[in-house]
């Protein structure tokens, strides 16, 4: 097991950079997944900061994430926006790949909308369905990848922070009504994070619906976890692209093509709900 720590000074270098193109202080960060990168687009007053030149921050290699911070006003917040992540599976440490979070918290947010593009695991939603994520199985951490591994520096957060209330129940309470005054459907369920990059098995698909996950990714609950270890609230938001077979005779096959073509659905609901959910913060 790779243990990549990161020392606090890494992370107030990226800080001051970014500080020293803006005088923005953001409240809320929002971190954008595959070919969920339009939002940003919307940003008033935006500054824009490409992660290759930020101090220590990784680059996004993945199609459908554009690399970029960006900074400016949303529906009357301050708001720091990823448009686009990073993976694990890209090749970095779990340190690095939630690094900007770490950054974005510094910066002054203390409240993270993160959403990203899933596979579906409940056959009885659609490619293009918003899930509200009410908890995660992190499977990854679980085997031993949690990016709090290593020295705890106790000006973040506990040894062993509680995650009984990952996602912020109140912030979870805002969505279910700006869903519902807005019209868009909204389905809840609970979010289970895979390495990746390979998608799932037909066996692996029956797995994960038997210990209860209803959307498959590879992201989130790193930056969920860190988030949580330094008192962050998160909302969670998972857009559902495909929806995956359980059958080995299905001569269906999943592509992250596929994935970006339903973000063009996704987007724009997913666009709705985060600016009706700034909106009432």
């Amino acid at each position: 097991m790779s243990v990549h720590t990161m020392a606090r000074s890494l992370f107030q270098e990226a800080v001051g950079y970014i500080r020293e193109q803006t005088q923005c202080h953001p409240a809320v960060g929002i971190i954008l997944g595959s070919g969920l990168s339009s939002l940003a687009s919307d940003v008033r007053q935006a500054v824009i900061i490409p992660y290759a030149s930020i101090p220590h921050f990784a680059a996004s290699t993945v199609q459908g994430h554009t690399g970029q911070l960006v900074l400016g006003e949303l529906e009357g917040r301050s708001v720091v926006v990823m448009q686009g992540r990073l993976h694990y599976y890209e090749g970095y440490t779990m340190q690095q790949v939630t690094f900007p979070v770490r950054v974005i918290h510094l910066l002054g947010a203390a409240n993270l909308i993160v959403t990203n593009a899933s596979g579906g695991l409940n056959s009885q939603w659609h490619p293009g369905d918003l899930m509200l994520i009410s908890d995660h199985l992190n499977l990854v951490g679980m085997m031993g990848s949690n990016p709090l591994i290593g020295p705890n520096d106790e000006g973040f957060g506990p040894r062993f922070p509680d995650m009984s209330q990952a996602y912020d129940p109140g912030l979870r309470e805002i969505a279910r009504q700006v869903a519902a005054a807005k019209g868009l459907p909204l389905r809840e369920g609970v979010y289970v994070c895979l390495a990746g990059p390979s998608f799932e098995t037909p066996a692996e698909v029956r797995f994960l619906r038997a210990i209860g996950a209803d959307a498959v990714g590879m992201s989130t609950a790193p930056e969920v976890t860190v988030a949580r270890h330094m008192g962050m609230r998160v909302l969670g938001v998972a857009g559902i692209s495909n929806v995956h077979a359980d059958d080995r005779s299905s001569p269906r096959q999943t592509t992250h093509q596929e994935v970006l073509e339903a973000s063009k659905v996704i987007a724009p609901r997913l666009g709705a709900l985060v600016r009706g959910v700034l909106e009432r913060l």
